[in-house]
Protein backbone atom coordinates (compact mmCIF):
# COMPACT_ATOMS: atom_id res chain seq x y z
CA UNK A 1 0.00 0.00 0.00
CA UNK A 2 1.10 3.41 -0.80
CA UNK A 3 1.12 6.81 1.44
CA UNK A 4 2.00 8.85 -1.66
CA UNK A 5 -2.05 9.20 -2.48
CA UNK A 6 -2.83 11.60 -5.38
CA UNK A 7 -6.61 10.43 -6.17
CA UNK A 8 -9.20 10.53 -3.74
CA UNK A 9 -12.22 8.49 -4.21
CA UNK A 10 -15.66 9.87 -2.31
CA UNK A 11 -18.76 8.11 -1.69
CA UNK A 12 -21.52 11.02 -1.39
CA UNK A 13 -24.38 10.13 0.97
CA UNK A 14 -23.27 10.49 4.67
CA UNK A 15 -19.91 11.54 3.66
CA UNK A 16 -19.98 14.89 1.55
CA UNK A 17 -23.57 15.21 2.39
CA UNK A 18 -26.12 14.13 4.60
CA UNK A 19 -29.20 13.11 2.34
CA UNK A 20 -31.07 12.27 5.71
CA UNK A 21 -34.64 13.67 5.13
CA UNK A 22 -34.59 13.57 1.76
CA UNK A 23 -34.03 9.65 1.53
CA UNK A 24 -36.30 8.84 4.22
CA UNK A 25 -39.38 11.24 3.06
CA UNK A 26 -38.92 9.28 -0.52
CA UNK A 27 -38.78 5.96 1.07
CA UNK A 28 -42.01 6.85 2.97
CA UNK A 29 -43.25 7.51 -0.01
CA UNK A 30 -42.89 4.38 -2.16
CA UNK A 31 -44.06 2.23 0.91
CA UNK A 32 -47.15 4.54 1.24
CA UNK A 33 -47.50 3.51 -2.23
CA UNK A 34 -47.49 -0.02 -2.29
CA UNK A 35 -49.64 0.16 1.19
CA UNK A 36 -46.92 -0.23 4.04
CA UNK A 37 -47.04 2.36 6.65
CA UNK A 38 -43.57 3.20 8.36
CA UNK A 39 -43.68 5.73 10.99
CA UNK A 40 -40.07 5.07 12.31
CA UNK A 41 -38.01 7.30 10.04
CA UNK A 42 -35.06 6.61 12.06
CA UNK A 43 -35.31 3.32 10.80
CA UNK A 44 -35.42 4.15 7.40
CA UNK A 45 -31.95 5.50 7.93
CA UNK A 46 -30.74 2.05 7.04
CA UNK A 47 -31.49 2.91 3.30
CA UNK A 48 -28.73 5.56 3.29
CA UNK A 49 -25.87 4.20 1.55
CA UNK A 50 -26.23 0.81 0.15
CA UNK A 51 -28.34 -0.16 -3.06
CA UNK A 52 -31.87 0.76 -3.21
CA UNK A 53 -33.16 -2.14 -4.83
CA UNK A 54 -31.41 -4.07 -2.50
CA UNK A 55 -31.89 -2.46 0.89
CA UNK A 56 -35.80 -2.75 -0.19
CA UNK A 57 -35.75 -6.48 -0.41
CA UNK A 58 -33.42 -7.02 2.78
CA UNK A 59 -35.39 -4.61 5.12
CA UNK A 60 -39.34 -5.15 3.94
CA UNK A 61 -39.04 -8.69 2.62
CA UNK A 62 -39.62 -8.19 -0.71
CA UNK A 63 -39.34 -9.91 -4.11
CA UNK A 64 -37.65 -8.45 -6.92
CA UNK A 65 -40.66 -7.08 -8.83
CA UNK A 66 -41.82 -5.42 -6.19
CA UNK A 67 -38.13 -3.67 -5.10
CA UNK A 68 -38.15 -2.89 -8.49
CA UNK A 69 -41.62 -0.86 -8.58
CA UNK A 70 -40.22 0.57 -4.86
CA UNK A 71 -37.36 2.57 -6.59
CA UNK A 72 -39.85 3.36 -9.23
CA UNK A 73 -42.42 5.37 -6.46
CA UNK A 74 -38.85 6.47 -4.51
CA UNK A 75 -37.55 8.03 -7.72
CA UNK A 76 -40.95 10.21 -8.40
CA UNK A 77 -40.61 12.16 -4.92
CA UNK A 78 -36.75 11.94 -4.73
CA UNK A 79 -36.33 13.33 -8.20
CA UNK A 80 -38.54 15.82 -8.18
CA UNK A 81 -38.50 16.75 -3.99
CA UNK A 82 -35.65 14.52 -2.38
CA UNK A 83 -32.96 15.39 -4.01
CA UNK A 84 -33.17 18.76 -2.59
CA UNK A 85 -33.94 17.64 1.08
CA UNK A 86 -30.32 17.65 1.76
CA UNK A 87 -27.27 19.50 2.93
CA UNK A 88 -23.21 19.54 2.28
CA UNK A 89 -20.72 18.43 5.67
CA UNK A 90 -19.96 21.72 7.02
CA UNK A 91 -16.55 21.83 6.11
CA UNK A 92 -16.44 19.53 3.01
CA UNK A 93 -16.81 22.47 0.30
CA UNK A 94 -12.87 23.59 1.80
CA UNK A 95 -11.60 20.37 1.57
CA UNK A 96 -12.39 19.54 -2.06
CA UNK A 97 -11.47 23.25 -3.04
CA UNK A 98 -8.39 22.81 -1.19
CA UNK A 99 -7.34 19.26 -2.61
CA UNK A 100 -8.28 20.78 -6.44
CA UNK A 101 -5.74 23.64 -4.89
CA UNK A 102 -2.97 21.11 -4.27
CA UNK A 103 -3.00 19.34 -7.56
CA UNK A 104 -5.30 16.02 -6.04
CA UNK A 105 -7.68 14.07 -8.61
CA UNK A 106 -10.64 13.77 -7.03
CA UNK A 107 -13.46 10.81 -8.08
CA UNK A 108 -16.74 10.43 -7.03
CA UNK A 109 -18.46 6.92 -6.82
CA UNK A 110 -21.70 6.47 -5.34
CA UNK A 111 -24.37 3.76 -5.73
CA UNK A 112 -27.08 6.62 -6.47
CA UNK A 113 -27.78 7.03 -10.43
CA UNK A 114 -24.91 8.78 -11.88
CA UNK A 115 -28.04 11.86 -13.50
CA UNK A 116 -28.73 12.33 -9.86
CA UNK A 117 -25.56 12.16 -7.96
CA UNK A 118 -23.93 15.24 -10.96
CA UNK A 119 -27.32 17.31 -9.86
CA UNK A 120 -26.22 17.38 -6.48
CA UNK A 121 -22.64 18.25 -6.94
CA UNK A 122 -23.87 21.33 -9.26
CA UNK A 123 -26.95 21.95 -6.39
CA UNK A 124 -24.13 22.34 -3.59
CA UNK A 125 -21.48 23.90 -6.88
CA UNK A 126 -18.77 21.49 -5.90
CA UNK A 127 -19.01 19.57 -9.32
CA UNK A 128 -16.16 21.34 -10.37
CA UNK A 129 -14.05 19.86 -8.42
CA UNK A 130 -14.50 16.25 -9.50
CA UNK A 131 -12.67 14.60 -12.77
CA UNK A 132 -14.72 11.82 -12.74
CA UNK A 133 -18.44 10.93 -11.20
CA UNK A 134 -19.47 7.46 -11.53
CA UNK A 135 -22.84 6.12 -9.75
CA UNK A 136 -25.04 3.42 -10.98
CA UNK A 137 -27.24 3.47 -13.84
CA UNK A 138 -31.48 4.17 -13.80
CA UNK A 139 -32.07 0.57 -14.95
CA UNK A 140 -30.77 -0.91 -11.99
CA UNK A 141 -27.63 -2.14 -13.34
CA UNK A 142 -24.04 -1.20 -11.75
CA UNK A 143 -25.12 -0.33 -8.42
CA UNK A 144 -23.17 -2.11 -6.08
CA UNK A 145 -19.64 -0.38 -4.91
CA UNK A 146 -17.47 -3.08 -5.98
CA UNK A 147 -19.39 -2.43 -9.51
CA UNK A 148 -18.50 1.27 -9.15
CA UNK A 149 -15.00 1.23 -7.69
CA UNK A 150 -14.04 -1.15 -11.21
CA UNK A 151 -15.59 0.82 -13.31
CA UNK A 152 -13.69 4.08 -11.99
CA UNK A 153 -10.80 1.65 -12.65
CA UNK A 154 -11.55 1.01 -15.85
CA UNK A 155 -11.49 4.31 -16.27
CA UNK A 156 -8.67 5.81 -14.87
CA UNK A 157 -6.56 2.02 -14.23
CA UNK A 158 -3.69 4.50 -12.62
CA UNK A 159 -6.46 4.77 -9.88
CA UNK A 160 -5.93 1.36 -8.32
CA UNK A 161 -2.28 2.53 -7.87
CA UNK A 162 -2.42 6.35 -6.09
CA UNK A 163 -5.64 6.33 -4.87
CA UNK A 164 -7.23 5.72 -1.68
CA UNK A 165 -11.30 5.15 -1.18
CA UNK A 166 -13.10 7.69 1.19
CA UNK A 167 -16.53 6.34 2.60
CA UNK A 168 -18.95 5.78 5.86
CA UNK A 169 -20.50 2.73 4.77
CA UNK A 170 -19.11 -1.19 5.07
CA UNK A 171 -19.90 -0.84 1.51
CA UNK A 172 -17.21 1.35 0.74
CA UNK A 173 -14.38 -0.36 2.78
CA UNK A 174 -14.76 -3.97 1.46
CA UNK A 175 -15.34 -2.42 -2.29
CA UNK A 176 -11.55 -0.82 -1.61
CA UNK A 177 -10.39 -3.78 -0.30
CA UNK A 178 -11.81 -6.08 -2.60
CA UNK A 179 -9.36 -4.16 -5.39
CA UNK A 180 -6.22 -4.22 -2.97
CA UNK A 181 -6.89 -0.66 -1.82
CA UNK A 182 -6.28 1.73 1.11
CA UNK A 183 -9.28 3.32 2.66
CA UNK A 184 -10.92 5.69 4.75
CA UNK A 185 -13.88 5.50 7.09
CA UNK A 186 -15.56 8.43 8.04
CA UNK A 187 -17.66 8.32 11.63
CA UNK A 188 -19.81 11.21 10.92
CA UNK A 189 -22.31 9.34 8.35
CA UNK A 190 -24.61 6.79 8.63
CA UNK A 191 -22.30 3.39 9.51
CA UNK A 192 -21.73 2.38 13.27
CA UNK A 193 -19.05 1.76 14.79
CA UNK A 194 -19.07 -1.96 14.47
CA UNK A 195 -19.92 -2.05 11.11
CA UNK A 196 -16.80 0.34 10.26
CA UNK A 197 -14.09 -1.53 12.45
CA UNK A 198 -15.45 -4.91 11.10
CA UNK A 199 -14.70 -4.15 7.55
CA UNK A 200 -11.09 -3.30 8.65
CA UNK A 201 -10.22 0.26 6.83
CA UNK A 202 -6.54 1.76 6.69
CA UNK A 203 -7.66 4.54 8.89
CA UNK A 204 -11.07 5.96 10.58
CA UNK A 205 -11.42 9.74 10.82
CA UNK A 206 -14.71 10.82 12.92
CA UNK A 207 -15.03 14.09 12.00
CA UNK A 208 -15.02 16.27 8.69
CA UNK A 209 -11.88 18.28 10.49
CA UNK A 210 -10.10 15.22 11.03
CA UNK A 211 -10.44 13.90 7.47
CA UNK A 212 -9.28 17.48 6.17
CA UNK A 213 -6.16 17.40 8.63
CA UNK A 214 -5.71 13.53 6.88
CA UNK A 215 -6.18 14.20 3.26
CA UNK A 216 -4.02 17.23 3.21
CA UNK A 217 -1.43 16.27 5.03
CA UNK A 218 -0.99 13.80 1.92
CA UNK A 219 0.12 17.12 0.00
CA UNK A 220 3.11 17.48 2.52
CA UNK A 221 4.22 13.87 1.51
Amino acid sequence: MTLHYRLFIFDLDGTLTDPKVGITNSIQYALTCLGIKEKDKKYLTKFIGPPLHESFRKYYNMNDATARQAVGYYREYFADKGIFENQIHIGISDLLSKLDEFGFQLILATSKPTIYAEKILDYFRVRQYFDLVVGSNMDLTRTSKDEIITEVLRVIPDAKESGIVIGDRADDIMAARAHLMDSVAVGYGYGSEEELSAAKPTYVMHTVRELTMLLLGFAKQ
